[in-house]
């Protein structure tokens, strides 16, 4: 499955965004999704996930209750929105899938089979 990242951009703190993730399959709907991204000489790091069916998410402390992950199966795509960013924020973002068992989510990077090629977001102080 090939996914496509899109949505990024500059935004003042405070701000938001949405990120969308499209994918190409579409048998998507059984595709477990996770969000990450990097940083400038940081690692790569976990931001969000759901579920296939996505009655279950999990996010990073770092986010949670700014950011929710989302889904529309019947157009292939899940979302991140993105309110209250922060310069910290600031990090190229990956969207990754994997076949999705049951309700679950999953937090690692070498979890996921597909990755798309990243979208770039910064957030101005």
């Amino acid at each position: 499955v090939q996914l496509q990242a899109s949505g990024g951009g500059l935004v003042q703190a405070g701000g938001s965004l949405r990120l969308s993730c499209a994918a190409s399959r579409r048998t998507f709907s059984s595709y477990a999704v996770g969000w990450f991204r990097q940083a400038p000489g940081k690692e790569r790091e976990f931001v969000a996930a759901i579920s296939w069916s996505g009655g279950s998410t999990y996010y990073a402390d770092s986010v949670k209750g700014r950011f929710t992950i989302s889904r529309d199966n019947a157009k292939n795509t899940v979302y991140l929105q993105m309110n209250s960013l922060k310069p910290e924020d600031t990090a190229v973002y990956y969207c990754a899938a994997r076949v999705g068992y049951s309700g679950s989510y999953y937090l690692l990077d070498n979890e996921y089979d597909y990755w798309g090629q990243g979208t770039q977001v910064t957030v101005s102080s």
